[in-house]
């Protein structure tokens, strides 16, 4: 395998940097899109079903571009033509999605977008392993999480900065039930996709193939569809020991984070402001769940400062265990505030445990597969993403009306349950003994 030489701190920096772009789309998505379909018209038991084209795409689109980008070579390399072209179709539809005028406009665009984000996020894992020592890993994924805090930092305040700091108007715009601190927050986050995602392409360089002729080799015998199907379903059923033993902390890790994400802005605003979806003071709450998601990513963003100095002392399994003990405790919390500032508390444990989730479960699966295969199996890897956000897009309606009142907050505890017990798993993954300790970055 070609020597990898280590790189300095601008360097990772500069190779991390489209995943600002990347976050700050996604941040809006996260914090925006329930509130989105509840303007539209959307019930609380509707919305996670509303929400199913996130998993979904994920899980059809990431193992399709890593199998496609370990064997694609161009003059911009291997990962970077699929980050340029998934920013490109991500800006696109973020300038649509607050312009839909239907429930079923918005959940289409929501399907555009993240496959667009899919497409350019999936490779920026496996550039890590591309370009970084096994020694430096850890810091380059740390440094990734760095970047998605402050993204999301951004972005998911966005809209009440604008309101309560510029004093845009919240009311809705024109013909749209949309407001219009939304619209201006989407349009900017088109912007910067596409900007950092460029910045990342215009900045790094790939290394080449260490035997060229071998490789066009394989590439000309890629075969068809069906082909690539066929080794998608090989690789799942011959998956490194470490991935399919960080599988099950996975899963009720993201399906912890989904009961989250879609259930937090219509808990916080009905539960703590005006269960009245037309009113100013859902509205109000609405941003406010915005600005929750923006400091929990803040304490993520700073965490991540403080993880390049953990790594260097202690595995990643460790740093994890203690992070999602942390981040169940602080989501449990949610369900017990009745003065909307005591939020603050809770979000600081799930920003802590946000950190670690963006970046301890990669390091320690990166030294454990094959290099030659380190996209794919990024993209195998996000099955256990996805599929129990697929799982809480179908189930947790059904779940909500029979054993949960119908209320969105139950749902929050239930989530922060999950996340104890993804803590409680990782004693079953054994970390490999090649991750060592993270060297410091060389000097430019």
């Amino acid at each position: 395998m070609q020597h990898r030489p280590e790189l300095s701190f601008w360097q990772v920096w500069n190779m991390s940097f489209g995943f600002f772009g990347i976050q700050f789309g996604w941040g809006l998505q996260m914090a925006n899109m329930s509130a989105i379909y509840s303007y539209l018209g959307a019930h609380a038991e509707q919305i996670p079903l509303l929400w199913l084209a996130a998993p979904l795409t994920g899980l059809l689109v990431q193992p399709i571009v890593g199998y496609y980008s370990d064997r694609t070579w161009t003059r911009l390399g291997r990962r970077r033509p699929y980050f340029l072209v998934g920013a490109i179709f991500a800006s696109l539809a973020l300038v649509a999605m607050p312009n839909s005028s239907t429930l079923w406009m918005a959940a289409g665009l929501l399907w555009i977008l993240d496959a667009s984000v899919n497409v350019s996020m999936e490779p920026f894992r496996a550039f890590v392993g591309d370009l970084l020592p096994p020694q430096q890993r850890k810091f380059g994924f740390a440094m990734q999480s760095l970047l998605i805090g402050l993204g999301a930092v951004l972005s998911s305040a966005m809209p009440w900065l604008l309101t309560n700091v510029l004093g845009v108007s919240n009311e809705p715009t024109g013909d749209s039930a949309i407001p219009l601190t939304v619209h201006i927050s989407f349009y900017t986050g088109a912007l910067l996709f596409f900007a950092a995602v460029l910045y990342t392409v215009v900045r790094t360089k790939e290394y080449p193939p260490e035997d060229m002729a071998a490789f066009e080799k394989e590439r000309a015998e890629r075969g068809g569809p069906l082909k690539v199907f066929m080794e998608i379903i090989r690789g799942i059923t011959s998956m490194p020991r470490v991935m399919a033993q960080l599988a099950i902390p996975q899963f009720f890790t993201w399906f912890a984070l989904f009961c989250l994400w879609i259930n937090f802005a219509p808990a916080v605003a009905t539960n703590l402001y005006d269960p009245d979806t037309t009113s100013a003071a859902y509205r109000a709450g609405a941003e406010w769940a915005g600005v929750c998601f923006s400091i929990y990513n803040a304490v993520a963003f700073f965490f991540s400062f403080f993880l390049l100095y953990l790594v260097r002392k202690f595995s990643a399994k460790a740093i994890h265990t203690l992070c999602l003990a942390i981040g169940g405790v602080g989501m449990l919390s949610v369900g017990f505030v009745t003065d909307p500032l005591w939020l603050i508390a809770s979000m600081i444990g799930i920003g802590i445990a946000w950190a670690s989730i963006l970046a301890m479960p990669y390091a320690m699966l990166s030294n454990g597969i094959p290099q030659e295969k380190m996209g794919f199996y990024m993209g195998v890897f996000n099955f256990f993403l996805v599929l129990p956000q697929i799982f809480a897009s179908v189930a947790l309606g059904p779940i909500m009306r029979a054993f949960l009142g119908g209320e969105p907050m139950n749902v929050i505890l239930v989530g922060g349950a999950s996340l104890l017990v993804a803590m409680g798993t990782l004693r079953f993954v054994d970390e490999e003994r090649s991750e060592g300790l993270v060297s410091p970055p060389a000097a430019d």
